[in-house]
């Protein structure tokens, strides 16, 4: 580290330079000058290095023996330090920009409200910084940033981490203004049961679901999915309370309230954390069980298999058996081979979603 910094145009000394002439002029050996200074020659090498930030004490014993004021020695010390904060501050941008130029602007403006700031880079990145609540840009590249990954069976890119770890920190954001009491258990399982009464009303399910379930201290959000996050839904311990966010992503509702219930099923097995596609392993694998049992029982599933007729009518009386939307049977019976992707005389079972923020 230099005793002194050129920075845009600029320069500031550390206090070190100045001691470093003093000591000169004095016609004194460092280690006599350290003496007399009542320090270290270690201390003393160190400072004159710019090695090491001039203290109150020392600073006062400057004062002391060369007649100068205490606060001389400290305001060159914090100019020396705002213009190595500036540095930093500039180089910590450049980085910024790497990490922003993963996300797209426009997500935030559209959906957020953000000031529409064309070709303005930088400012840009302030606004995105202030509204995700954060240092800086670059937090978002950190694996462990806001929440576990459930697995680490995929290869997760930069790219996947930065949009995941934007949609969980938003999510979190939004938690932390929500007014709900501590997260119960029990009032969540009854609040789950009046979801599943709510499949078919596809235009109004969600302030109600979001109402009951803030009751328990579970609090969603639902947001508009950021293209390439991978990011299926996510769980997070927010003081007493307990966030569930899912996204638009899949748009079809029966991927929508599987996913959902996916992520129920990990709040009920005391399980956090963000699920992406394609990820595997045991906590997988009971929470898909969960949803899928939840959304469709699966005594009721086994009879409607047996009869194998998985034609529209039958998809719809069965559904109505089940009090579900026949969307949801549609997709279990896709997932499990029964019904081909391409038999377009089923798509008008299916629903899609698109989320509006407020």
């Amino acid at each position: 580290m230099s005793n002194y910094i050129e920075y845009d145009d600029r320069i500031a000394f550390h206090p070190g330079y100045y001691i470093k002439e003093i000591v000169e002029e004095s016609g004194l050996t460092q280690e006599d000058f350290a003496k007399r200074l009542d320090t270290t020659p270690k201390n003393l090498s160190l400072l004159i290095r710019g090695e090491q930030n001039l203290s109150i004490d020392i600073a006062m014993k400057l004062s002391r023996m060369i007649g100068t004021s205490v606060s001389y020695w400290l305001n060159l010390q914090n100019a020396y330090d705002a213009l190595i904060a500036e540095f930093k501050s500039k180089e910590e941008l450049t980085q910024e920009r790497l990490v922003f130029s993963i996300l797209d602007y426009k997500y935030f403006r559209e959906y957020f409200n953000l000031p529409d700031l064309p070709r303005k880079i930088d400012e840009q990145i302030v606004q995105v910084r202030n509204f995700l609540n954060v240092a800086t840009l670059t937090v978002l590249k950190k694996r462990d940033m806001a929440v576990s990954y459930r697995s680490a069976t995929g290869e997760m890119s930069e790219s996947n981490i930065v949009k995941a770890n934007t949609m969980v920190q938003i999510a979190t954001n939004i938690a932390l203004k929500t007014e709900a009491p501590k997260f119960n258990k029990s009032l969540f399982e009854e609040a789950i049961r009046y979801a599943l009464t709510l499949t078919e009303n596809h235009s109004t399910f969600y302030p109600l679901i979001k109402e009951a379930f803030c009751k328990a201290g579970v609090i969603l959000v639902i947001l508009p999915n950021i293209s390439g996050s991978k990011i299926n839904g996510a769980t997070k311990k927010v003081g007493n309370n307990i966030m569930l966010l899912v996204n638009d992503r899949r748009l079809n509702s029966d991927t929508f309230w599987f996913t959902l219930f996916h992520e129920i099923g990990h709040i009920m097995n005391g399980d956090y954390g963000i699920s992406f596609d394609s990820e595997s392993g045991e906590q997988e694998e009971i929470a898909d069980k969960y949803a899928e049992d939840m959304l469709i029982p699966w005594d009721q599933y086994q009879q409607f298999i047996a009869e194998n007729r998985f034609d529209i009518q039958s998809i719809r009386r069965f559904a109505k058996r089940i009090d579900r939307d026949p969307g949801i049977v549609l997709g279990r019976l896709l997932n499990d081979g029964k019904v081909n992707y391409d038999d377009w005389s089923l798509n008008s079972l299916r629903h899609k979603y698109k989320v509006k923020m407020a």
